[in-house]
């Protein structure tokens, strides 16, 4: 439950984009969690993501809830919040996890940052500070997706980035992207609202995830989603093998962007 909960966080976290075609813009959005992605999934729980940009940096807030009873003796409660900031230039990010799983919490502390040609991460637990070195091609959350976008937008359909995830374990992992039909995603159910987003284009992907450098590349599980240019995203499903989740967009606040010196 907890590493598929880190997947729906990870999944928003590629909502977050922007590009010479395609800016971010800051916004708030809520989404509804469903068990499976069938028009009559059971709703489980529900997801906030709010990202604000001032001169210096992008300001993430991330709030994932959830129960079910996976089997009639096991009933799981878990919750998920980040907040994390990372600067402009994709060079730093910073962050704060709180897990709570059937009322035991996790928290943890990390920081990523760009040193020369070398991606250093440090992450306290409580089981100890942990420092390591990450694959050169890693990218922070925003600049992670400002890489899926610009690609997207450019016309191509199969491509791999590098992404660090703070949910879970704190650590890098590989994002194969493949274009698919937008049939491939689920439609809104009718019993949630379907909401207009403000955006010329949006792309359905599908992305088989694995551990970064590890040796064996089978897929630790797939998502499916719908990218926005303006940086929202819907329709999101999470396949971990023995459970699927589906997120579904409904509501969404946009904000205007500050108005910064040029550098």
């Amino acid at each position: 439950m907890t590493r598929w909960l880190s997947w729906i966080a990870a999944g928003m976290t590629l909502a977050i984009a922007h590009t010479a075609q395609a800016e971010l813009r800051p916004h708030r959005a809520e989404y509804s969690l469903r068990l499976g992605s069938a028009a009559n999934a059971l709703r489980i729980g529900n997801a906030v993501q709010e990202l604000t940009l001032d001169c210096e940096a992008w300001h993430i807030r991330r709030e994932v809830n959830a129960e079910a009873a996976l089997t009639p003796s096991l009933k799981v409660k878990v919750s998920s919040q980040l907040t994390g900031d990372e600067d402009r230039a994709g060079n730093a990010f910073q962050y704060r996890t709180l897990v709570v799983q059937n009322g035991v919490e996790r928290k943890t502390r990390g920081s990523v940052r760009r040193e020369g040609d070398a991606i250093r991460a440090t992450v306290e637990t409580p089981d100890g500070t942990d420092d390591s070195t990450l694959p050169p091609s890693t990218l922070m959350p925003v600049a992670a997706v400002d890489s899926l976008v610009e690609a997207l937008a450019a016309g191509k359909t199969a491509f791999p980035l590098v992404m660090f995830a703070a949910e879970g374990s704190g650590e890098a992992f590989r994002f194969d992207v493949r274009s698919i039909p937008a049939e491939a995603l689920p439609s809104t159910p009718p019993a949630e609202t379907k909401v207009a987003v403000p955006s010329a284009r949006s792309w359905a992907v599908a992305m088989a995830v694995t551990r970064a450098g590890a040796a064996d590349q089978k897929p630790l599980m797939t998502v499916r989603l719908q990218v926005f240019e303006s940086g929202v995203l819907d329709r999101l499903v999470i396949d971990a093998g023995v459970v699927t989740v589906a997120a579904y967009l409904q509501t969404l606040q946009m904000a205007e962007m500050p108005e910064c010196p040029r550098r």
